[in-house]
């Protein structure tokens, strides 16, 4: 969308903070309000770009020609950008979309299940590596994060847009019949001890607390990433995440 067409203006340069356009993106801050509107807001060039590419539908996009050339959208000034974006450096242009909406596929090979999880950049990071490693969804239980925050989008590179994922609860989840590999710290079985080839779920727990009783039973195997250094006892959440989807794809590819 960079510098490939002649630059459209479609209505006068937006100046003022009081514009009902700029108090419907600052709006668009909080969960609440983009679950119930149905939009999100992609911040950065990277992140507008992989939005279009992945077919989302635009409902405006803001571009501060004082700080980056782009093709078309509405201008604003780069108070205004700055105002109207959620990171403290805003890199010249903000897109508003609709959310994309995903079904869990049928029959899927590979799900990777964040479990309490909290912090938006570790789904969004998670999302990422599930995406590379060929996850068929990432499911989110009893978790408060939002998937189309801004920085789960900017962690997933925008993974967010075209890999599903769906809320489930554990009985939802074991109504589906694939088998629960939790990862639990101190677990005999190491990860690549298991076998990963037939089809699962991968079970991440929240970095404080890990999965509670309820998840630990409902799992078929429990494995885990033994530590060699004497101060680390685990792995970030996201880490973690991304040594089980690619020992995944390790055991798949030799086999």
């Amino acid at each position: 969308m960079r510098l490939n067409a002649t630059p459209v203006t479609v209505e006068p340069v937006i100046t003022s903070l009081d514009n009902p356009r700029v108090k419907e993106v600052l709006r668009l801050r909080t969960s609440r309000e983009r679950r119930k509107s149905g939009l999100l807001v992609a911040e950065g060039p990277r992140e507008v770009e992989r939005a279009l590419a992945a077919g989302l539908r635009a409902e405006a996009i803001y571009v501060a020609p004082e700080l980056i050339e782009w093709a078309s959208g509405e201008e604003v000034s780069a108070k205004v950008l700055a105002k109207m974006a959620y990171r403290a450096e805003p890199e010249g242009v903000i897109g508003v979309f609709a959310a994309p909406t995903h079904e869990l596929p049928a029959s899927p090979s590979l799900l990777i299940v964040c479990v309490g999880i909290e912090k938006p950049g570790n789904l969004g990071a998670i999302a990422r590596s599930a995406s590379a490693a060929g996850a068929d969804a990432l499911i989110i239980a009893e978790g408060v994060v939002d998937p189309f925050n801004p920085n789960a989008i900017r962690a997933s590179t925008g993974a967010v847009f075209t890999l599903p994922i769906v809320e489930l609860t554990l009985d939802q989840l074991i109504a589906l019949d694939v088998p629960l590999v939790a990862a639990v710290v101190g677990a005999p079985t190491p990860l690549w001890n298991a076998d990963l080839r037939r089809p699962i779920a991968l079970v991440i727990g929240a970095e404080d607390d890990g999965l509670d009783d309820r998840w630990r039973r409902a799992a078929a195997q429990h494995v885990s990433l033994p530590m060699r250094g004497d101060s680390v006892d685990s792995l970030n959440a996201a880490n973690a995440a991304a040594v089980m989807l690619f020992e995944v794809v390790r055991q798949r590819s030799v086999a």
